[in-house]
This record gives C-alpha cells, structure tokens and sequence, in this order.
C-alpha cells in the first residue's frame, strides 16, 4: 500500500482511496468491509475467499463471489464437507471461480476438518483473536500492517486445528473483512458507520 489517505467518493464523501478504485470496491468498502461478520459458515466463507485471493487482487475475488457461493454450496460448511474427489474435478473446471487445485483442495479438506467442530467454535476461536481496540486510527494506508500478533497468533491457532492455507497476511484480511479489526482511516464514512 502507499501512503494514501482519504479521497473523495462520488457522493463527495471521504473514503479509503482502496475503496474507490472500481464502483464494486466502493459498494464493498461502503457495506462490508471492517463490519463484524458472525457465524460459522459466514467465516468459512470469508476464509476460504481470502485464501482464493491470496496472490491475486481482491477485485478478482469480489466479482466472482457469486460464482464462488454457487460453487461450493453457499460455504455450508456441512455441504462442502461432503463433496469428494469428483467435485474437485469439476471445480476445476468452473470458469466461476478461481481454478488453483491446492486452494480448492484447501478448502474442501477445511469443510472436512470444521464439519467437527462444535456450532459456534469457529466464531469463538476467530474472534478470540480479536486485539484490543486501537486508540487512533490509521491516518493513510502506510499505517495499515499486513500482519500483527494477533493475525500470526490466529493463523498459528487455525493451522493447528488442521485449518490449511491461511498464514498471518490471510489471517489479518480475514480480521480486516470481518471486522475484528477497524482499518477505515481517520474520517472515512465507513469508519463509524
């Protein structure tokens, strides 16, 4: 990231200049971004899309989340623990989402692994990951991190309980998306909002 700050939006609003890139980013930025996020299955969706971006740009991700969603079974995490070796193979040859085998195997193997796990335990063990909230707020996007405790802390957590493909940078999107972290900055429409 460069060392940004705020810009003008076209309703005259100042926002994150990520944010106003492209009208997906505004509507994204403007709605979802930084907002907390709950659920099981609502986090392994955002988990598994943030391990799909990994090495790509997240515009990549957010135009073909529908296609991604239709995919792999809105991301019920019960669903896509039941699709095999068969369903590898035709995810890997649906143009609707991204077509990198170790991320589509990752995420199978993930539904397997969480599909265990108690309701609620993938919301406790994500937000207990939570850091504390800051005192300021990033004033340009060179005070943004890609990676803190927190994030190598969660991503240490999630690859212990058999989670695959997500490091502390994956971990701390995750934290940004979910809004267990707020990385609007200082004045942004979104930040409070």
């Amino acid at each position: 990231m460069s060392g940004a700050g705020l810009l003008a939006g076209p309703d005259g609003g100042l926002r994150c200049p990520w944010g106003l890139s492209t009208e997906d980013y505004v509507t994204y930025h403007d709605t979802e971004w930084g907002r907390p996020v709950h659920g099981d299955d609502a986090l392994y969706e955002r988990l598994c899309l943030e391990a799909f971006q990994s090495g790509l740009s997240w515009i990549t991700i957010l135009r073909r989340r529908e296609g991604f969603r239709k995919a792999f079974a809105d991301f019920e995490i019960a669903a896509v623990a039941e699709f095999g070796p068969a369903d590898a193979e035709r995810l890997m040859g649906d143009e609707g989402v991204i077509r990198n085998r170790a991320k589509i195997e990752a995420t199978l193997a993930n539904a397997k692994v969480l599909v265990g796990w108690e309701p609620g335990e993938l919301d406790a063990l994500i937000w207990s990951h939570a850091p504390e909230k800051r005192g300021r707020a990033p004033r340009s996007t060179a005070d943004v991190p890609a990676v803190t405790p927190e994030s190598t802390a969660l991503a240490k957590a999630l690859k212990k309980a058999g989670i695959r493909f997500v490091g502390p940078t994956t971990a701390y999107a995750l934290m940004q998306a979910c809004g267990l972290v707020n990385d609007h900055l200082a004045g942004c429409v979104s930040r409070e909002g």
